[in-house]
Formats: C-alpha cells, sequence, structure tokens
C-alpha cells in the first residue's frame, strides 16, 4: 500500500479504503470527510481546527475509477493519543455519501508509526551488531598467535660499554633488576620478568651504576658467599633501594618461576637491611670484653669474608657457612659453644644461640637486641680485647 509519508511529528497513521458508486474526484472524498464529520463531536476532534492546530497532517487520498465506479484510500497522520485518533477514526467511517453518491469507508488498521520506528531501528541493530562481530573477533589462528607471543621468552640483549646481559626492557622501564649472570637473566626473562641486567663479574659496571642513579634498583642474588660479596660491592659503588635473595645455598638461574616471584615479592628495603646491621655504640660506652685467644684468632681471619665459623667447647670448628647460611645452620647443631661471624648480631641469632647454649657470640657489628640472655657474652670484633 503506496503514499505519501506520514511528517516525523504523527504518532499514529489512519489507513482506510473508500467504495463509492459512481465516478468523483480527490477533492469530493476530501469535502465529503471535513463536511460529514464536522460538529459530531464539537471543536476538539473537528478534521478543520485539527489540521489548523497541527495535530492531523496532511489528509493524503490515492484514488482510481472504472466502469462508473471509484475506489481508493485514505491516509490521515495524526498526533493525538490512542483515544482520540480511534474517534477520529470511527467519525470518518461514518462518512457514507461522496459528492452525490453513496459511499462505504471501511478503516483497514491504525498504523502505530513509533512501533515502526522502534522495529526498524532493531533490525538495523541487528544488522550493525552482525558487522561488528564478524569484524571484531579474531580467528582461531589469530587467537593463537596472540596466546604464543605472551608466553614467548624474550631475547637477551647486550646492554652498555660493556655489553651486559641483559632484558629488552631496561631502558624503558624505571626500575631495573640487578641479578650475577648471564643464566640469571634467562631464569627472569622466562618468568616474564624483561628489566633485568647481570653484573658478570665481583666488579660492579659502570652501566649498572649509572642506571641506579636513575632507577629503582632491586637486587636479586644468590643465596651463597658469592652473593654476599656482590650485594656488598653493590652498597657500596650503586643506589640500591631493595635487595632480594635466593634460598639459602640456592642459586637465582635454579629457581622455579614461583621461587623467582615469591623472592622478590619479600624483597626487603636497603634502609632496612642497614638498620638489622645495627650501629655501633658511641665510643664511651664501648668497653673491651675478654674472650678466648682461639676466638680472637678466627675474628682477624674473618674480618671482610662474610662468613661464619661455629666451634665447640674445644674451639673446634663445626661449621664454617656464609653468613647468610649461619641462622638455619645454627639451628641444627647440638655441641655449638661459640659463634663468629663477619656480619651483624641480630635477635634471631640471639634467640638460636640460647637454645643451642651458646656462650659467646663476636661479630662485626651488633643490632638492637631486646631481649638479651645473661649467659651470652655478645660483642664486636672491636670489642675482642
Amino acid at each position: 500500500m503506496g503514499g505519501v509519508q506520514p511528517p516525523v511529528t504523527a504518532k499514529y497513521v489512519i489507513w482506510a479504503k473508500f467504495d463509492v458508486d459512481g465516478v468523483v474526484e480527490k477533492p469530493d472524498v476530501i469535502g465529503a470527510l471535513f463536511g460529514q464529520t464536522e460538529g459530531l463531536f464539537g471543536p476538539e476532534l473537528d478534521l478543520r481546527e485539527l489540521q489548523k492546530t497541527g495535530r492531523i497532517g496532511r489528509i493524503e487520498i490515492e484514488i482510481e475509477s472504472k466502469h462508473d465506479h471509484t475506489t481508493g484510500t485514505i491516509i490521515i497522520p495524526s498526533s493525538l493519543d490512542r483515544v482520540a485518533t480511534a474517534v477520529l477514526a470511527a467519525a470518518i467511517e461514518s462518512v457514507d455519501r461522496v459528492g452525490p453518491c453513496n459511499a462505504k469507508i471501511t478503516i483497514e488498521k491504525i498504523e502505530d508509526v513509533r512501533e515502526t520506528k522502534r522495529r526498524i531501528v532493531i533490525e538495523r541493530a541487528k544488522e550493525i551488531l552482525r558487522h561488528w562481530t564478524l569484524e571484531s573477533t579474531p580467528s582461531v589462528e589469530e587467537i593463537l598467535k596472540e596466546v604464543g607471543e605472551a608466553i614467548k621468552v624474550a631475547e637477551v640483549v647486550s646492554y652498555g660499554p660493556e655489553k651486559l646481559p641483559a632484558g629488552p626492557d631496561i631502558d624503558s622501564s624505571d626500575s631495573i633488576v640487578v641479578v650475577e649472570g648471564r643464566a640469571d637473566v634467562i631464569n627472569l626473562l622466562k618468568c616474564g620478568i624483561r628489566n633485568v641486567i647481570a653484573v658478570e663479574g665481583a666488579k660492579i659496571p659502570e652501566a649498572i651504576i649509572k642506571l641506579s642513579r636513575e632507577k629503582e634498583v632491586t637486587a636479586f642474588l644468590d643465596g651463597d658467599r658469592g652473593g654476599d660479596l656482590i650485594l656488598k660491592e653493590l652498597l657500596q659503588v650503586a643506589k640500591v633501594d631493595y635487595v632480594a635473595r635466593a634460598p639459602p645455598g640456592r642459586e637465582v638461574e635454579d629457581l622455579t618461576p614461583k621461587e623467582v616471584l615469591k623472592a622478590l615479592r619479600e624483597r626487603v628495603p636497603v634502609e632496612q637491611l642497614r638498620e638489622e646491621r645495627g650501629r655501633r655504640p658511641p665510643k664511651e660506652a664501648v668497653r673491651k670484653i675478654a674472650v678466648p685467644k682461639e676466638i680472637k684468632q678466627f675474628v682477624e681471619e674473618l674480618r671482610g669474608t662474610l662468613e661464619a665459623v661455629i666451634l665447640d667447647s674445644d674451639f673446634n670448628v663445626l661449621h664454617r657457612v656464609p653468613v647468610s647460611e649461619l641462622a638455619e645452620t645454627l639451628g641444627g647443631v647440638e655441641e655449638a659453644y661459640a659463634v663468629v661471624f663477619d656480619g651483624v648480631i641480630t635477635q634471631r641469632i640471639v634467640d638460636i644461640a640460647g637454645e643451642k647454649g651458646v656462650r659467646y657470640i663476636v661479630a662485626d657489628r651488633i643490632a638492637e637486641i631486646a631481649r638479651r640472655p645473661v649467659d651470652i657474652k655478645l660483642c664486636t670484633f672491636s670489642d675482642v680485647a
């Protein structure tokens, strides 16, 4: 069914068929509509008044005459509410003459323009969604490629004039992880840590010293004497913010991804590490402590080595270990009499020594000790008389 589209302000469209017993033209039909509905329901529903005020649109007539008979369609856009539009449709249907001829008008439908528009919008939305889904959904090959890229291990690069083994994100990252060797770099890259660089030797390279002035630095070192020595050197020449260590006796290159992430998560701020090492007391508070000469001999031997010895009551060496392994080793000794080490006496060491019956603990420095057993002598290297 054709016809002129109603104005966009119309809410409803009345569609009616008419059948006239004779030959008439469009003006005859329109005249009949206006004339025979006039005054039926007062000015509120008068076609002329409604058209003047824009509450109904232009009345469209489609007409055809054949063999002394006229048929056609009436189309009336309406911005009235549902009730008023229905009454208006019934009034139009009451017209029974067009010009001098008998006529019959039948309402075919009242179209809800908004519902039609909603259907059009919904169908268009479906079409847009189909195109969007087809264009944005990756293929299986694309998904596999993306996942593969995520787990691909980055390649080791050479950094700085020393050609240090490093990850590709050293320059772009605000922080770096300093490890000991190339194997450590490779292991951390496998864990997805790309801002890693290796010292490659006991001497700290100038490239790492320079980086430490510009970025946050975490030193991640082996849990052995070598790691102790590199840490000592690092702290002297570079700006280190955090320290992480592999478990005692373990190397960073051998750690599982879970162990690597755990060690880095439990890293210790350098300030805390320095506090644990403690401060020497003022000179006026220092007092000389007499210890057996055998202990004094070990003091001279251990100074600067970051090692520890555990002695029995005859001053025989039960264990000689890196300072980082002292607490764990001491916990498994039953006949310890004295402990001498190039490190810091902490509360943990004192507590373990107290449980094991140790009588002497001699170290480079003493941290803040809240609980001091009366039967253990604590002294520093400089205290030994």
